[in-house]
Order: C-alpha cells, then sequence, then structure tokens
C-alpha cells in the first residue's frame, strides 16, 4: 500500500502517524493559568531534543472542535512555564482521565485525585506520585502545519527524581519504572528489555504473534474499530 499525503486529510495522516510511530513516550503536562488554575493533560507528540541545555519538545492540537486552543497551551504561553511528569502504570488511569475535555475553571489535579507539589522555578505545580518531573521554561512557540498544531519547546530548568530510581552513576533505574507508552487508540506497559544482538531463536518464537494484552480484552480487539472513539483517541481530548 503507497498512500501520497497530499491526497489525505489531516485526520487520515494523523491515523497513519500515530500507528506507525509507536510506541511514544507521553508528557504529562502540567501548567497553571494566569488565575492561578491548575491544569493536566497529556501529550504523545512529546521528546528530547537538546542536551545542553536540556529541552524538550510537544506538538499541541486544537481542542476536539479543532478550532479552540487547548489550555494547556494558553496557559503556557501565559505564565512562560510547564512541567513534564512521566507516566508509569500506577497512574496510567489518572492520566488517561486528564485527557478529557474540562472547562478552563476545572483543576484536573482534583479530578484526577493526584497531589500537587510546588516547583522550583516555574509556577506550575508538578505531580507528585510521578517518579519523575522536569519543571521547562518556555523557549518558544511555533504554529506549525495547516490545522492549527503548535510545537512548544522548554528548556528544563529542574529534574525531579524519585530516590529510590536514581543510580550513583548519575543515571535513572529504566527497569525499575514501569513506564507507560501511547500507541495508536490504546497504550502500552514498556516490560521487555534486551540487547542486541537478538537471538534467532527469539525472533522466530514471537514471529505472527500479536502483543499480549493486560485488560482481557481478546488478543484481536482494537480500541480503534469501537463506535465513538475519535481521531484524537478520546471523544473529549484535554
Amino acid at each position: 500500500m503507497i498512500l501520497d499525503p497530499a491526497s489525505m486529510d489531516a485526520t487520515a495522516c494523523y491515523k497513519i502517524l500515530i500507528g506507525s510511530i509507536v510506541p511514544r513516550a507521553i508528557g504529562w503536562v502540567s501548567t497553571v493559568s494566569a488565575d492561578g488554575v491548575a491544569n493536566l493533560a497529556p501529550f504523545s507528540f512529546f521528546t528530547a531534543v537538546c542536551r545542553k541545555p536540556p529541552m524538550v519538545s510537544l506538538t499541541i492540537q486544537p481542542k476536539s472542535d479543532r478550532v479552540t486552543l487547548k489550555d494547556t497551551l494558553v496557559n503556557i504561553r501565559e505564565t512562560g512555564g510547564f512541567v513534564t511528569n512521566l507516566v508509569t502504570l500506577p497512574l496510567a488511569d489518572a492520566m488517561h482521565n486528564s485527557s478529557m475535555e474540562h472547562p478552563p475553571e476545572a483543576d484536573e489535579f482534583e479530578l484526577a485525585g493526584l497531589t500537587k507539589s510546588a516547583c522550583d522555578l516555574v509556577s506550575a505545580p508538578r505531580v507528585r506520585e510521578a517518579p519523575v518531573s522536569m519543571e521547562c521554561r518556555l523557549d518558544r512557540i511555533i504554529p506549525i502545519g495547516e490545522v492549527g498544531d503548535h510545537v512548544v519547546f522548554g528548556e528544563v530548568v529542574r529534574f525531579h527524581v524519585r530516590d529510590d530510581i536514581y543510580l550513583d552513576s548519575g543515571r535513572i533505574d529504566t527497569v525499575g519504572l514501569h513506564p507507560v507508552g501511547r500507541l495508536a487508540a490504546e497504550y502500552t506497559l514498556v516490560e521487555n528489555i534486551f540487547t542486541c544482538p537478538v537471538e534467532p531463536e527469539v525472533v522466530v518464537s514471537r514471529q505472527g504473534r500479536r502483543m499480549a494484552r493486560l485488560d482481557g480484552k481478546p488478543a484481536d480487539w482494537s480500541q480503534i474499530a469501537q463506535p465513538g472513539w475519535t481521531g484524537s483517541g478520546n471523544a473529549l481530548k484535554g
């Protein structure tokens, strides 16, 4: 199958992108409005972009009406800061719930049952339960594309790392994290680790196998195929 993006609309392109670029890290972003209302929302167009100074980027789409800017983007513009929080399995439900659209005056921390912790250098709170949080100072916002997307670049000005996963070598104990990533309409728990080269018998033993589901649904079940699922992954995206 050969597909020409020039002949496809934004939704069709999005389906191919989110089904192919997997798994994606989740930037669980906390912000605060100019009026002091905390906001929390996950974004899977998220990555590290620079080592020194350390910088991250996230791409923010409009709300489900395809026009209105998301509260996260508005808050970052108004306050100049945000926090990215690492999503692990114990936090997956709270992260998913925080993706729903709520009015700007709603505090997603309270709705998700999470604890705020004050940051050192930015006004937004971090998620206390997250094992890693990064305070970010806004570097720039770049409008991009034809459908209202914006790329946000932030300089990491503080790392908050839980003591038990910070190794003496200065590295993160990734084996102990149980991080959650984003697929197309679903999530994945990262729990398999290997080094290369991969033994041929391992490759052969896994050929044709589908990923194991943790939710008890049949192996051929897919969130994408369910009625009411939208291109953004949730009927009401936060």
